[in-house]
């Protein structure tokens, strides 16, 4: 389950997007800008992405059940997916299409100081979501790079908000140098051309959101840091003798589902193969709470190596 810090940059980018949306649209109205327009389309488009976030929150925190046995994790995932898809087909393709129109129409913009306020203003409220949600980001990442943190990621909430934020940014920044060119160079047609960059900047932005959440939708294993981490509590337990396979699956940004494969010294009894397995479930969960549900398979070493290179030959063979 995401943290409260997923949340806060949520609200923080859903409060300002609702504003910028609103004064977005009259300023569009009232000017007949292009660019304005693509403007206030994609703030509204972030503001329902918030939204779906939000709630894909609240269903990854449903318990398990008989047909979900592995609880609802992955909803966020889901919709984070989802999220990316809006962006692509609602935000970029409609400021796209309205910046076409524009350009083979053009026409004059009324007023371009409102339009300048209401960018100016814009651009504030975003700076603050953006710098929050950076916050946030450089939390997490610690002393990655930013795309190796992203890559490396299991929460998209806060990196989604971070990318929408920043593709924001870079929306108004287009919007205000194609309104000056209009007031300025008295080429109308330039509101329209900045409408359509606006739409190429959403493209790439969902291009990317979706790239990353795909992965989490299919299916990512735990960081090198927990992986080290359940390695070492292994080897410290005398009673086995190898650790044939861990195999790892985030179902959600703080839900892990683990499933090991050991070699018990023989000489243990079963007894003491019992209590191993309870110690060290106990051990791990205490020490990686990410760990939600954990399956320990006992087999031999020379037992497990014949089935995985059984299983190899049957996939070369297909």
């Amino acid at each position: 389950m995401a943290g409260h810090g997923s949340k806060k940059v949520i609200f923080a980018a859903l409060a300002g997007n609702s504003l910028i949306a609103i004064t977005k649209f009259a300023a569009a109205a009232y000017t007949g800008s292009s660019a304005m327009l693509s403007e206030g389309i994609h703030s509204l488009v972030d503001t329902g992405n918030q939204g779906l976030l939000l709630y894909g929150l609240r269903k990854s925190k449903q318990p398990a059940d008989q047909r979900h046995p592995f609880g609802y994790g992955a909803e966020l995932y889901f919709w984070s997916f989802v999220v990316a898809i809006l962006i692509f087909a609602v935000g970029a393709g409609v400021s796209i299409y309205e910046g076409i129109q524009k350009v083979l129409h053009p026409h004059p913009v009324s007023d371009p100081i409102v339009a300048y306020v209401v960018l100016g203003a814009a651009m504030v409220f975003e700076a603050v979501a953006w710098w929050i949600a950076y916050k946030e980001f450089n939390q997490v990442r610690g002393k990655k790079s930013l795309f190796a943190a992203v890559r490396d990621s299991k929460d998209p909430t806060v990196f989604t908000v971070l990318f929408e934020d920043t593709a924001a940014m870079l929306g108004l920044l287009v919007a205000l140098l194609g309104l000056l060119g209009v007031q300025y160079l008295g080429l109308a047609w330039l509101d329209g051309a900045a409408s359509i960059m606006i739409g190429v900047i959403l493209g790439g932005t969902a291009a990317l959101l979706a790239y990353e959440t795909k992965g989490l939708l299919i299916g990512e294993g735990a960081s090198p840091e927990v992986l080290g981490k359940i390695e070492s509590i292994i080897d410290a337990t005398p009673a086995i003798s190898n650790l044939n396979e861990i195999r790892t699956l985030h179902r959600g940004p703080h839900d892990v589902l683990l499933a090991l494969s050991v070699d018990f010294i023989d000489e243990v009894t079963a007894g003491t193969v019992e209590e191993t397995i309870y110690s060290l479930e106990r051990t791990i969960k205490m020490e990686l709470p990410q760990v939600t549900r954990l399956f320990i398979e006992v087999q031999a070493k020379e037992h497990h190596e014949k089935m995985i290179a059984e299983e190899k030959e049957a996939t070369s063979a297909d």
